[in-house]
């Protein structure tokens, strides 16, 4: 097996066509067609179903594409440090964070990383946690800015609690004053603007919602975070959000909810079993350092 077969095999996987696939890895078709056969010879089992001119995954298709994602992964990591220990003075490191966190905490820590390292490529990815976790696994990311489930976080990662946050009701008028904040009920009269399905904040709503013995309802859903506070500030209803992301929207209010609250906790996660390189490192030592000021 060699990283070149895995590197058009997954190609093909991604494109689902042997043509496009090839296309973009500037070979020839027949040479592409070669290689993923060899591949699977020394596997032993077919990868891909090419029935009818179209490109499925088999089952030994599906079981082997995450596993050449990481070892692909973990070979441009290995090759990045190396440049980076020969005196390069360059690199690159791939964030992922979720979009309260990209429009707070990532929008003010890049600034000084930048300054202090300007030979760095930084590429940035903004999804919700699951996903994120999903890409960070699969060698996609070198970090990660996620919110912990209550289940814990894959096996395959490690995540440090970084940042406990509580989260509040936001509105476009003043929502009623009470001793001690909303209680969560109150939601049951209050239309709600929610997120799409995989977001963090979404399940945590719906869970506070439903431990409070009632179903919410919703005004609109399936929005980002920018979509969300565009449509609380229209009107459509309310919205729980995460305090940090009101301080770019001063036409929105916000009122804090009663105890017990919703709260989550933000960690920066890694794999588990990858090194960082320097640039990973010297990012993920950044956040830190803005956080501890």
């Amino acid at each position: 097996m060699q990283l070149q077969q895995l590197r058009y095999f997954v190609a093909v996987a991604d494109e689902r066509h042997f043509t496009r696939a090839a296309a973009g890895l500037g070979v020839a078709q027949p040479t592409l067609s070669k290689q993923i056969h060899s591949l699977e010879r020394d596997i032993g089992a077919p990868l891909l179903d090419r029935t009818r001119g179209a490109v499925t995954l088999t089952p030994a298709g599906a079981a082997l594409l995450p596993i050449a994602r990481r070892v692909l992964a973990d070979v441009e990591t290995a090759r990045r440090e190396v440049q980076e220990l020969v005196g390069l003075r360059r690199g690159r490191v791939r964030l992922g964070a979720t979009p309260s966190l990209s429009t707070s905490l990532v929008a003010r820590v890049l600034p000084r990383f930048r300054a202090a390292h300007p030979g760095i490529d930084l590429h940035v990815e903004e999804s919700g946690s699951q996903d994120l976790v999903r890409h960070l696994t699969e060698g996609g990311l070198d970090l990660a800015l996620v919110i912990l489930p209550p289940h814990g976080i894959d096996p395959a990662l490690r995540a440090e609690p970084i940042l406990r946050e509580d989260l509040v009701v936001a509105s476009a008028v003043p929502l009623p004053a009470a001793a001690g904040g909303m209680p969560i009920a109150e939601l049951r009269h209050r239309p709600l603007v929610m997120f799409r399905k995989g977001y963090d904040l979404r399940d945590a709503t719906l869970n506070a919602c439903h431990a409070a013995g009632f179903e919410p309802s919703f005004a609109v859903e399936g929005g980002e975070m920018d979509a969300v506070l565009s449509f609380v500030a229209a009107g459509l209803g309310v919205a729980v959000v995460p305090s940090m992301v009101l301080a770019g929207h001063p036409a929105l209010h916000s009122a804090p909810l009663a105890r017990p609250g919703i709260q989550r906790t933000v960690a920066i996660a890694e794999r588990r079993e990858s090194t960082p390189t320097h640039a990973a490192a010297a990012l993920r030592g950044a956040i830190m350092d803005f956080l501890r000021d």
